[in-house]
């Protein structure tokens, strides 16, 4: 069983959604940045899904955007984030981490080198932001060579083909963007992804996971509450690194309340 199948059905079994933290690698060093990785865990993050420091994020809003920034001007690269990653997996065998990047990093390494690092490294998935669902079947096949998951990106006017696209070619999760846009964080959700909740069933596509805008508890309710099997939150998380592990660690702890 997979770390996602197996997360899935213990949040199942507990009666809770699954709670999924998103950090930047590297930000804003990478000492620190192994910490806040740790306060996720300690605040009780049911998965990671963790950023590669980029130039051009065209999926991120401003506060991840900054992330990224403060990371490329500490040095950090990609294979500082593979190190960060494998050292995170030593100290935590069964959390699932998810990297979110772009095509460029990936392209950069090549596709199978890259999936195969990441394997290496202990990460259980690989979302590629800017890859649309036409273009995803090299990465689908390399994540599988490398026994990772694809994670592909859906929202409620995805049409019907790209859907059953998702279903044949990702796994361990669907990533359902809770808002139009890039990320952030605010005030207010909108949610009306019933129908795109039934068609991903219907197809038989990986559980499907809000991000995008989760900033607050009543939110997780709101989201969970809409058909969400977990949630993602992002900015919001990223905009406590500043205050450092503890303040982290204690918005994860709220968040994670609001699954139960």
């Amino acid at each position: 069983m997979s770390r996602y199948a197996a997360m899935f059905e213990r949040c199942e079994a507990a009666n809770e959604g699954a709670f999924g933290a998103f950090l930047m690698l590297g930000d804003p060093d990478p000492q620190t940045s192994a910490d806040l990785l740790d306060a996720l865990i300690e605040g009780g993050a049911d998965m990671v899904e963790l950023g590669i420091p980029f130039s051009d994020p065209v999926a991120d809003g401003p506060v991840i955007q900054a992330a990224a920034i403060r990371a490329l001007g500490a040095g950090v690269r990609t294979q500082h984030c593979l190190d960060l990653v494998t050292a995170f997996r030593s100290r935590h065998e069964a959390v699932p981490v998810g990297i979110l990047t772009y095509a460029n990093i990936v392209a950069a390494r090549g596709i199978d080198t890259f999936c195969g690092e990441l394997a290496a490294a202990g990460v259980d998935s690989l979302l590629v932001a800017d890859v649309p669902g036409i273009e995803a079947a090299p990465y689908a096949k390399a994540a599988r060579t490398a026994g990772i998951d694809l994670v592909m990106i859906a929202a409620p006017n995805t049409p019907a083909a790209t859907l059953a696209r998702i279903a044949t070619l990702s796994s361990g999760y669907t990533y359902c963007v809770a808002r139009a846009g890039v990320t952030g964080a605010d005030a207010e959700l909108s949610l009306d992804h019933g129908a795109l909740f039934a068609a991903l069933g219907e197809v038989g596509a990986p559980p499907p996971v809000l991000g995008f805008g989760i900033s607050s508890p009543d939110q997780v309710r709101q989201a969970l509450a809409s058909g969400a099997a977990g949630v993602i939150s992002g900015s919001a998380i990223v905009a406590k690194v500043g205050e450092g592990a503890d303040a982290v660690r204690d918005f994860v702890t709220e968040m994670k309340a609001a699954t139960r």
